[in-house]
């Protein structure tokens, strides 16, 4: 019924797209022509205005001449009469709160770190080995200055040193390149700036004797000398100093220590000589017995004076650390004659009043605190460091510090607690009773060969200052934390309690 088929395909044309196209046009058409024309302008004159809001003059002028609203008294007298009573009582805890005793608002940045802002050493020096023996910052706080010199082997005697000067405030300061060095033919073993005159320094030699150099002179910074004579110490000087001296019309008067057991005072001539003018002598037969330490040596023998440190409160009083490990407390007063072999043109005196109890060995600081007038501090080669009262011969504490020695000790001039100590193991320690009276707070790593680090000198003027110089003929100035420059609170009351434990 169905069956396949095959159909060819059938095309249809479209008759509608035919017709379309048949009915095609194309129309166009233009507007007229568009005028232009271009104009420029420019003001001469012109004027600024301004005003705060938008009300208008006259609105403003009204308000300017508003009279003062009317103020209730009564009302606002008997509010105040209602909370009267709440207000003075919280004013009464408030006053006998002690949340906020010693706290100080510091608008400063606090750092919370130490680190070291410039490392000063002189090349020549270096390549001699010579080691820095003494640092002293001048009357500005700008400069420090450093002396060179021997502390370990050789023949001293023949050693060349140097002192040298940096000016940190100096823009094109460099490290290597001091702006003073001084050539001294004996080995400089220490340095102290004038209290007032920022350019004044003296010196002591190996030889014995004192040099004052005068820094502002760059062609002979020299200005005064001892001398070799009869009357100039006879051994190295350890130390050097300035005396307050009012009564004779010289504020300061230059003052050395040596161990040949003298501490002279030294007086400015015309001549470029310094002259006696006072001292000390300290023999083993005038020195007040103890019957906790041992027997002195008979006979006149002189004491070997390796440190000095004044009282801040008391001038006549210092103390005075020894060869024989020995401190005395001694008095510029005494009127005891040092009695010696040989005469001195000058009378010296035997100062030597109380004697404490002595360290291990030789006594290489000593550091009175500015902030309470029975407190100092002494190191030596014990490695020990030892917080003394003047009223008691034992010490209130006995710090080991070191293994090897301890070179230098200092009290902070703006913290009562606390102190830095420079060791033989090449570390800068600082020490805070506020936190600890057992360990440092921080031990710097000044040095990392273990050379040692032999002297340190905070800065008076720029309380986050200290430097310390080491055994690699190297001066570093170390930037302290906020911790170690601002007081903290109570902190006087902590030291008048450390001052006043009793040993047994």
């Amino acid at each position: 019924m169905f069956g396949d088929s095959a159909a060819t395909v059938v095309g249809v044309e479209s008759v509608w797209r035919r017709d379309q196209g048949t009915r095609c046009e194309e129309k166009s058409t233009q507007t007229r022509a568009i005028s232009t024309a271009e104009v420029v302008t420019q003001s001469c004159c012109c004027q600024d205005a301004s005003m705060q809001t938008d009300a208008r003059e006259e609105q403003a002028q009204a308000l300017r001449f508003q009279p003062p609203a009317a103020v209730d008294y009564a009302g606002l007298l008997s509010f105040l009469q209602s909370v009267e009573d709440s207000v003075i009582r919280e004013l009464d805890k408030n006053w006998k709160s002690h949340a906020f005793d010693g706290f100080e608002v510091n608008w400063a940045d606090q750092n919370e770190t130490v680190s070291c802002l410039h490392s000063l050493a002189y090349p020549d020096a270096q390549e001699q080995k010579l080691q820095v023996t003494s640092v002293s910052w001048n009357a500005t706080g700008a400069v420090v200055a450093c002396s060179y010199g021997k502390l370990d082997d050789g023949d001293w005697s023949t050693v060349k040193s140097y002192v040298c000067t940096w000016n940190l405030d100096r823009r094109a300061l460099n490290p290597k390149h001091p702006d003073l060095v001084v050539d001294v033919p004996s080995s400089v073993m220490c340095l102290a700036f004038h209290p007032v005159q920022p350019s004044i320094i003296a010196g002591g030699l190996f030889s014995g004797e004192v040099l004052i150099w005068d820094t502002s002179r760059l062609e002979d910074p020299l200005v005064w000398r001892t001398g070799m004579t009869d009357t100039t110490h006879t051994d190295p000087v350890y130390q050097v100093g300035w005396l307050r001296d009012s009564k004779h019309g010289h504020p300061f008067r230059v003052l050395s220590v040596s161990t040949d057991g003298k501490i002279l005072v030294w007086q400015e001539e015309r001549d470029g000589l310094l002259r006696i003018t006072t001292g000390f002598a300290f023999l083993s037969h005038q020195i007040p017995r103890s019957a906790r330490l041992k027997k002195h040596s008979r006979g006149d023998t002189a004491v070997g004076v390796t440190s000095l440190s004044f009282s801040h409160f008391e001038p006549s009083v210092f103390v005075v650390g020894t060869e024989g490990g020995y401190l005395l407390k001694c008095s510029t007063a005494a009127e005891t004659v040092a009695v010696l072999q040989k005469d001195s043109p000058i009378p010296l005196k035997a100062p030597a009043q109380f004697v404490f109890s002595p360290h291990g060995g030789p006594v290489y600081c000593t550091s009175c605190s500015p902030f309470h007038r029975n407190l100092f501090l002494s190191g030596g080669t014990d490695g020990h460091v030892h917080l003394h009262s003047m009223l008691q011969a034992q010490p209130l504490l006995s710090l080991q510090l070191s293994r090897k020695y301890i070179f230098s000790v200092k009290w902070s001039p703006v913290r009562p607690l606390v102190f830095a100590a420079a060791s033989g193991e090449g570390e800068v320690q600082l020490f805070d009773f506020g936190k600890s009276s057992q360990k440092p707070s921080v031990s710097i790593k000044q040095t990392f060969n273990q050379a040692p680090v032999y002297c340190l000198e905070f800065n008076s003027r720029q309380a986050q200052l200290l430097a310390a110089g080491d055994g690699n003929g190297v001066v570093k100035v170390w930037q302290l934390s906020s911790d170690f420059a601002e007081e903290g609170p109570r902190e006087m009351n902590h030291l008048d309690q450390l001052a006043n434990e009793v040993t047994d």
